[in-house]
């Protein structure tokens, strides 16, 4: 058993999935899990609703987990949402992976993160990510790139999560950490509010091709933000003004009034891929 191993070789390892290649060793990410799992249990008493959208995809198809971003504990709290059975892979910033002399590094690489690089299309990154997908792995991604309100730096909506999607063959599934952002508040002390993690409906890539095709990947992560504020704010999609939240970025309101994009169940997806594997398996046994 090692305690250290090279980042990129962890990097490149599977974690769940289907693929028989050596796992990324599992015992610090269950030591984390249990850990942090008690803290934030007794200090947040955390819920998870909507578990269920995500369960239902393991060991059917990779899926990419994309959420706003209003807290640094929000990687956390997803982490703790899809364990025990589940591990989501977290593309991080390049930079957290060298903190405290490489430790975090280390503590970020096994329990699955792995770095992007900020502001640049990072091709490796991005074929890591679509790698783990095909391998039916879950990765997650906040496409917002910063925390909402912390600092000068304006939130944007970076189309790379619908791109991975694409690249991975595999849904989107919007989700939230409420109430996180009320943790640590601008001059104020640390509080513990109840936090709750809620999974919407999986958003499918191929549902935008009705646009042009140099905004659908614009148009997907869009709109799947607007699904994980409409979780956040508990409120219809349509009551989320995208406008308000992203005044840079390219607006699709009108779009979508225009055109419904169909809405999807985990089961319904699911449904269609074993379907899809069995016409497979019988035209090869054809």
């Amino acid at each position: 058993m090692s305690l250290f191993l090279p980042y990129e070789k962890l990097w490149d390892m599977p974690l769940g999935g289907d693929s028989d290649d050596k796992q990324v060793p599992h015992w610090a990410g269950n030591i984390i899990y249990w850990f942090l799992a008690i803290v934030f249990k007794a200090c947040f008493r955390y819920r998870v609703d909507g578990r269920e959208n995500l369960r239902g995809f393991k060991g059917k198809s990779g899926v990419l987990v994309v959420s706003n971003h209003t807290s640094f504990l929000d990687v956390a709290f997803m982490y703790l949402s899809a364990r025990l059975s589940q591990w989501i892979r977290f593309l991080g910033r390049e930079d957290l992976f060298d903190n405290a002399h490489g430790l975090v590094g280390q503590i970020l690489s096994r329990v699955g993160a792995f770095p992007i690089k900020r502001d640049s299309a990072d091709r490796s990154a991005i074929k890591r990510a679509a790698r783990m997908l095909k391998n039916k792995e879950c990765v997650g991604i906040l496409p917002e790139g910063t925390r909402r309100g912390k600092g000068s730096k304006t939130p944007e909506i970076h189309s790379g999560a619908a791109f991975i999607a694409r690249m991975g063959h595999a849904p989107i599934l919007p989700m939230t950490v409420r109430n996180a952002e009320k943790v640590k508040e601008k001059g104020k002390f640390f509080r513990f509010p109840k936090i709750t993690i809620e999974y919407g409906n999986p958003i499918l890539v191929s549902d935008f091709d009705f646009l042009p095709k140099e905004d659908r990947l614009d148009a997907c992560t869009w709109y799947a933000m607007r699904e994980c504020f409409a979780l956040s704010r508990r409120c219809a999609p349509e009551e989320v003004d995208m406008r308000e939240l992203f005044p840079t970025s390219r607006d699709f309101t009108q779009e979508f009034a225009d055109h419904v994009v169909a809405r999807h169940t985990t089961e319904e997806l699911v449904a269609e891929i074993d379907c899809a594997n069995r016409a497979a398996s019988e035209g090869n046994a054809a």
